[in-house]
């Protein structure tokens, strides 16, 4: 932040108290109750959404939290995987590369000082009936990136609230990647087998983008055993082409997991 901020004694409490409460983070249960707790205390806010992107810059997961009854269609409208205003306002800021960052569409709203190019985003939000918010993101990393997107916080945002999130933002980050990892252990083991190595291998490849016939070079085997591999690999995900293949693999943490394929010579 480029402006100097004092945390007061109570701050200074609230903040400690945030960082000790995110250290034993492990489930998505405990996530909840640190947002609805510690988080609350210093940064009060009515709806958060996370968004957690992969090493390639997918989607991987969402989470929507909210203390109170969340209408079903503004849930959507916030958190939706393929044009959510979470994700829409993620694609803008990391894009910008200018973050944090703040919006007030409260009444009296100035478009004109909205800041990183946001004042598109202002009469979505009035629309929604949420007046402002307050978003924060890592920097694309080989693990991985997210984001955080407080709406409706009680008074318009100030660089004070996004020095508060900017210095939580490495605890963020890390409970909603364990979040997500325990979520995809636990979605691997509802498949009826697991995965080979062999397919993983094949796998791995598909998603570097290699045809059959190149991948049975690379493995010394021919296109049509590796052809016959992926039928395999649809009927265990339960998909029906490469594209949904190679995203369901990274839903289940299946690149992360699998050995380095080792190449043969054609």
């Amino acid at each position: 932040m480029e402006q100097l901020v004092i945390l007061s004694k109570l701050e200074q409490e609230y903040l400690l108290h945030a960082i000790e409460a995110a250290l034993p983070v492990q489930d998505a249960r405990q996530f909840f109750l640190w947002t609805q707790g510690p988080l609350q205390a210093l940064l009060p806010h009515q709806v958060m959404v996370c968004l957690q992107f992969g090493a390639q810059d997918e989607l991987q997961h969402v989470e929507c939290l909210h203390s109170t009854v969340l209408d079903a269609g503004l849930r959507s409208r916030l958190s939706h995987r393929e044009d959510g205003l979470a994700l829409r306002l993620a694609r803008h800021c990391r894009q910008a590369q200018r973050l944090p960052a703040m919006l007030d569409a409260g009444p009296g709203a100035d478009p004109l000082k909205a800041g990183q190019g946001l004042a598109p985003f202002q009469g979505e939000l009035r629309e929604l009936g949420l007046e402002n918010m307050l978003m924060h993101g890592s920097e694309r990393l080989p693990g991985g990136s997210t984001f955080f997107v407080l709406f409706g916080l009680p008074h318009r945002p100030r660089p004070r609230q996004a020095y508060f999130l900017e210095l939580l933002l490495p605890y963020l980050h890390l409970s909603l990647q364990r979040i997500n990892r325990q979520q995809a252990l636990a979605r691997v083991g509802t498949l009826a087998r697991p995965v080979s190595a062999r397919e993983a291998e094949i796998l791995h490849w598909v998603r570097e983008g290699k045809s059959n016939e190149e991948i049975g070079l690379i493995l010394g085997i021919s296109g049509l055993t590796v052809k016959n591999h992926l039928q395999r690999v649809y009927r265990l995900l339960g998909v029906s082409n490469r594209a949904q293949a190679i995203a369901r693999g990274m839903a289940l943490d299946l690149f992360d997991r699998a050995p380095l394929p080792l190449a043969r010579a054609a």
